[in-house]
């Protein structure tokens, strides 16, 4: 038997038909044209038809595989959607196509789509309804082909502004009996009606649009988890005699979300609040349940002893090393005093922990640069100084861990530089605002955890009435 593969020896054999004959050789009977009869020369143009349609397909087929691996290579659901829906419109040779993803209630959530203008999604609306052969395409989730759209027992009018069309391909995005939304096509370029050789095209590629959606969920899924674990290990701030203070925690744009930094905020038994952040090494569960150990040990340490930070820091570098080896995180961590009567003395001491940005009413912002000592894990028998600093009523102070500050990209200088810039000029704004404003002031995306505890300072007067 003769094999033919459209993508080599298909156009040899097609030459040879054509002229000389197969192999070199004259078929009995004389050259071919008029020799061969009406007869012969209709099987030669079948059968260059059909090597021309095995060329097409394969050349099809190679594309598909393309696009399936350009599909897998994308991170970001929506343009993988985007791409599916583009490169399958292509392969069909389709006018216009869509594909929607279903929500769980099996509405449309989102729709992406090619060949239609802004002016339709102005006119009709950018999602559509689940009636129609739409609505029959989701209640029998098997391919549809239909070759006459308007004479269709479940076609319904088209909303004003939608282009008429003529012909439909459609195919659910079904993965494991779950129907995730559906991928149809309207309108052959060529005027012919859709093949069984575009629908085989157009369900592979929903099988990947489905897979794609399937991962995205499971990815946010694990997402919310882990960030709902995290936040969970944070405290609640306690009433800090009344001072205002805020917390939040933003989880890196990256799974895990989950990772090794935190806040606390407790009131000492001298009545002295007291503040920690801090970033254990690594951003995994190990991490985050490093970081429980870490916290609840320095609650306890410095609610029993107190005593300077740098001694308290000292005693749980010890605890540290002889339960666990010593892992590696740096702290902060600070009593703030009431002084004179309307100020404030901030006592504070760090574990290679990045400075306290104060911001004062009127005046630059300035970080409060000291000796920061070593972070835990080193060796617990070096010291830590102790540091202090006067801050004036109504001045705002910032604790926070590198997330908020530092970029692989630009580096931690550039980014304390903009920390500054922003919180200047955010200052004078509500607590819950000037924070909010914070962790967005780089961008959506972070590369790392974020922790940030502020505190706004009015005069200890005015905060303990009578």
């Amino acid at each position: 038997m003769t094999r033919c593969h459209a993508g080599g020896r298909g156009h040899d054999l097609g030459k040879g038909i054509s002229g000389g004959g197969v192999g070199g050789q004259r078929p009995e009977g004389g050259a071919y044209g008029g020799d061969l009869g009406p007869f012969g020369a209709e099987k030669l143009r079948r059968l260059q038809a059909s090597l021309t349609q095995i060329e097409d397909l394969h050349g099809r087929m190679a594309r598909l595989l393309e696009a399936v691996l350009a599909i897998s290579s994308e991170l970001e659901l929506n343009a993988a959607l985007r791409t599916i829906v583009e490169v399958s419109a292509d392969l069909v040779d389709a006018r216009y196509g869509a594909l929607g993803v279903l929500n769980d209630e099996g509405e449309f959530a989102d729709l992406f789509t090619y060949g239609v203008s802004e002016d339709v999604y102005e006119a009709i609306g950018r999602l559509p309804t689940s009636h129609g052969l739409l609505q029959e395409l989701m209640a029998r989730p098997r391919p549809l082909r239909v070759d006459d759209v308007l004479a269709h027992p479940g076609f319904r009018e088209y909303p004003p502004g939608h282009p008429v069309m003529r012909t439909l391909l459609g195919t659910p995005i079904l993965v494991r009996g779950t129907v995730y939304g559906n991928l149809y096509f309207a309108d052959k370029r060529s005027g012919l009606p859709f093949t069984g050789d575009d629908e085989r095209i157009v369900a592979a590629l929903a099988s990947a649009a489905g897979v794609a959606i399937e991962n995205a969920r499971l990815y946010e899924r694990i997402r919310r988890n882990t960030e709902e674990f995290q936040r969970s290990l944070l405290p609640s701030l306690p009433d800090l005699n009344g001072l205002w203070a805020c917390a939040r925690y933003l989880p890196s744009s990256t799974v895990p979300r989950i990772g090794g930094d935190w806040y606390d905020a407790i009131v000492l038994p001298d009545g002295v609040p007291c503040l920690m952040v801090g970033d254990v090494m690594g951003h995994d569960l190990r991490s985050a349940t490093v970081m429980s150990q870490i916290s609840n040990m320095l609650r306890v340490l410095a609610y029993e002893h107190c005593e300077p930070p740098s001694r308290i820091l000292r005693r749980l570098d010890e605890i540290l090393h002889a339960l666990h080896g010593g892992p590696m995180a740096t702290v902060l961590l600070a009593r703030l005093e009431e002084y004179g009567g309307t100020d404030w003395r901030l006592r504070w001491a760090t574990a290679g922990h990045l400075p306290p940005l104060l911001l004062p009413v009127d005046g630059p912002a300035r970080y409060l640069r000291a000796e920061g000592g070593h972070p835990l894990g080193v060796t617990p028998d070096l010291p830590r100084p102790d540091h202090e600093q006067i801050i004036p009523a109504g001045s705002t102070l910032l604790l926070y861990t590198d997330g908020l500050v530092e970029d692989p990209a630009h580096g931690l200088d550039r980014g304390m530089e903009s920390l500054v810039r922003t919180a200047s000029r955010l200052r004078h704004l509500p607590l819950e605002e000037m924070c909010e404003l914070l962790l967005v002031h780089r961008g959506d995306g972070f590369t790392d955890d974020v922790a940030l505890l502020a505190l706004r300072l009015g005069e200890p007067a005015d905060l303990h009435p009578g």
